[in-house]
C-alpha cells in the first residue's frame, strides 16, 4: 500500500511540473566517462578537474572510466558504476548523447549528463557550449598575426561550431586571408592530424587553430618547432609555448560540471540541451603572446566586452 501510495505522489507531482532531484545526501557518487583520455591536457584533463572539484565541494565518492568508445563499453560501464552507488553519470564529449540515448530508461534513477548535443530526456541532459564566437575571437587574433595570409584551422570535426566563428574572425580582421580546412573525423588521430598539419604548412600557412584533443599538444609542439603561431584550444595551452600559442579558445568545461552539480543538488537541473556562453563564465580568451601587439590585444578585449554586453559579434551589428 505504500509503494502505491508513493508512486502516485510521483505521478501527481510530475503532473504539477514539479521536478524531482536529488539532495546531498541522495547523491551518493558521481561517475565519469572518457573516450580518450584524462592525461590528453586538453579536454579529458578539463573533465578530470571538473569531477576532482566536485569531490572536493560535495565530499562525494567519485569514479571515472577511460577508453569509453562504444555502447557495448558504455553500457559495461554504467552497470559497473551503479554497482558502485553511482547516481550521477557525465559522459564527457558529445557522442555519449546517443549512447544514453539507448539506456536511460532503464535506468530512471541515474541522472546522465553530457555535452554539445542535442538530445534530452528526462533523466538526461546535454551541456553545450556555444562556441561560435570563441572561435571567431581567436580567428581575429589569426587574422591579424599571419604574414603570409595563409591560416589553417585542423579540427576534429565539420559540425564544431567553433570552425564556422574561426573562419568568420579570420575574414572580418584580414580579408585577404584564405582559411584552410581539414578535418581529422577524431579527436586523439594524432597521426592524421600531424600529416594534415604538415600538408598545410608546406603550402605556406602560418599560424594554425588545432580544435582538437589528444592531438593538440604534439601538434602545438610541432608548430614551435617550426617557428610558427598556433591558437589554443579547449584549455589555455599558452604553456605548451609561450611565444608560439598566440592566445587559447578556453571552455570552463570544470565549471559545467559545478554548476550541473549545484543544480542537480538542489533539484532544478532540468533535462533538456543547456548553452552556455562568454556571458556564462563558461568560455573566455586565454592569454596572449608577447608577439600579439598591444592593439591587438586591445581590439580583441573590446569585442568580448562588446559581445558579453550585447551578444552580438561584430558582424552581426
Amino acid at each position: 500500500m505504500k509503494k502505491i501510495i508513493i508512486l502516485n505522489l510521483i505521478a501527481m507531482m510530475l503532473l504539477a511540473g514539479c521536478k524531482i532531484g536529488f539532495t546531498e545526501g541522495e547523491i551518493r557518487s558521481v561517475g565519469m566517462l572518457v573516450e580518450t583520455t584524462i592525461h590528453d591536457q586538453a579536454w579529458g584533463q578539463k573533465g578530470y578537474k571538473g569531477l576532482m572539484n566536485i569531490q572536493e565541494e560535495y565530499d562525494v565518492d567519485v569514479y571515472f572510466k577511460e577508453g569509453i568508445k562504444s555502447q557495448l563499453d558504455v553500457n559495461k560501464a554504467v552497470d559497473e558504476l551503479i554497482d558502485k552507488g553511482v547516481n550521477v553519470i557525465f559522459g564527457h564529449s558529445s557522442t555519449y548523447g546517443e549512447y544514453f540515448k539507448e539506456i536511460h530508461e532503464e535506468y530512471p534513477e541515474v541522472h546522465f549528463v553530457y555535452f554539445n548535443g542535442g538530445y534530452a530526456a528526462d533523466n538526461v541532459t546535454s551541456l553545450n557550449f556555444s562556441s561560435v564566437a570563441m572561435g571567431f575571437f581567436g580567428g581575429v587574433v589569426a587574422g591579424n598575426m599571419t604574414s603570409t595570409d595563409q591560416v589553417g584551422l585542423i579540427a576534429a570535426h565539420e559540425w564544431q561550431p567553433e570552425v564556422e566563428g574561426f573562419y568568420e574572425g579570420v575574414k572580418y580582421s584580414n580579408p585577404e586571408a584564405i582559411v584552410n580546412f581539414s578535418f581529422v573525423n577524431s579527436w586523439d588521430d594524432t597521426k592524421r592530424a600531424m600529416d594534415l598539419y604538415d600538408q598545410m604548412a608546406q603550402q605556406g600557412a602560418d599560424v594554425f587553430y588545432p580544435a582538437g584533443d589528444a592531438f593538440n599538444p604534439p601538434m602545438i609542439q610541432q608548430i614551435q618547432n617550426d617557428g610558427l603561431y598556433a591558437i589554443g584550444y579547449v584549455s589555455d595551452q599558452s604553456s605548451l609555448g609561450e611565444g608560439t600559442v598566440l592566445t587559447s579558445t578556453v571552455q570552463h568545461v570544470e565549471e559545467l560540471y559545478m554548476i550541473a552539480m549545484e543544480k542537480l543538488m538542489d533539484g532544478s537541473l532540468p533535462g533538456e540541451v543547456l548553452t552556455f556562453d562568454f556571458q556564462d563564465d563558461a568560455i573566455s580568451m586565454g592569454k596572449f603572446s608577447p608577439n600579439v601587439p598591444e592593439n591587438v590585444r586591445e581590439e580583441v578585449n573590446q569585442m568580448v566586452n562588446t559581445y558579453i554586453e550585447t551578444g552580438k559579434l561584430p558582424t552581426q551589428r
